[in-house]
């Protein structure tokens, strides 16, 4: 075990600040929703959580984290160059109250998934985009939310619970295919 950014030289052990959980990939890279799946089970097993839903986008996989009764836990991401795995930056470490930065555990949820979505709806007309919001998925703390364009994912933002903050997710690139087990 080990700290610092994404473990050091550790195969597993706290990540960025000391705080998150990173495991190491081991240098082959990940090009399947199925390789994605692997890593991210890996990663899942050491937190006592299962993968959920797996997508592949340009520059990253993305997967959701689920608890043994199947809440959503957190989103984690596999860099898809060498197969490093671990808690997504920007809402999953910043308002997750269970397993971001500054666990917190029950928050007050100010905001229903009805009200998340039309929030998000209100940011990204205010910003003139032609993406909608899709129904949200309730993590601890926050709401992610598919953007689709002409009723297809285009990427994501998350909406806080409490503040109603919007997230735009910048860091995925372009959407490619999702895989649910």
């Amino acid at each position: 075990m080990g700290s610092g950014m994404m473990g050091n030289d550790c195969s597993w052990g706290p990540g960025m600040m000391g705080g998150h959980y990173w495991q190491r990939g081991d240098g082959t890279p990940v090009q399947t929703l199925d390789q994605a799946r692997q890593r991210a089970d890996a990663f899942a097993h050491r937190l006592d959580l299962r993968v959920g839903e797996v997508m592949q986008f340009s520059k990253n996989f993305y997967a959701e984290l689920k608890t043994p009764s199947g809440r959503l836990a957190t989103e984690i991401l596999v860099n898809p160059a060498n197969g490093d795995t671990g808690i997504e930056y920007g809402p999953a470490m910043m308002w997750n109250a269970d397993y971001g930065m500054h666990p917190r555990g029950q928050t007050q949820t100010r905001l229903s998934p009805d009200q998340a979505q039309h929030r998000a709806q209100q940011w990204l007309r205010d910003r003139r985009s032609d993406l909608t919001a899709a129904k949200p998925d309730a993590f601890p703390g926050y709401y992610t939310l598919h953007t689709m364009r002409t009723g297809k994912i285009n990427g994501m933002l998350s909406v806080n619970a409490s503040t109603g903050a919007v997230w735009y997710h910048t860091w995925h690139g372009t959407y490619i295919s999702t895989s649910e087990h």
